[in-house]
């Protein structure tokens, strides 16, 4: 599984890194989270608002932080 988070930096775009980490070793899944920051290519993901969660090159979530049990609910529902 192949798991981006995108967003400038700021402060809602780390916590949703960080709580997307936190449940993908909760869950114990084979995932790679990667964070992208550049804003060219969060534009081809065609995202009004960041932070955004792409889930295998699919747009899951966009412009908010959800709580941990959404964020996994999100992970499982897009294996």
């Amino acid at each position: 599984m192949k798991i981006k988070v995108l967003g400038s930096g700021c402060a809602r775009c780390q916590s949703l890194e960080k709580l997307t980490r936190q449940a993908v070793e909760e869950l114990n899944l084979d995932a790679t989270v990667t964070k992208v920051e550049d804003f060219q290519k969060i534009m081809e993901y065609a995202v009004m608002r960041t932070p955004a969660l792409v889930i295998n090159e699919k747009v899951v979530l966009s412009g908010q932080v959800p709580r941990i049990a959404e964020l996994k609910d999100l992970l499982t529902n897009n294996l």
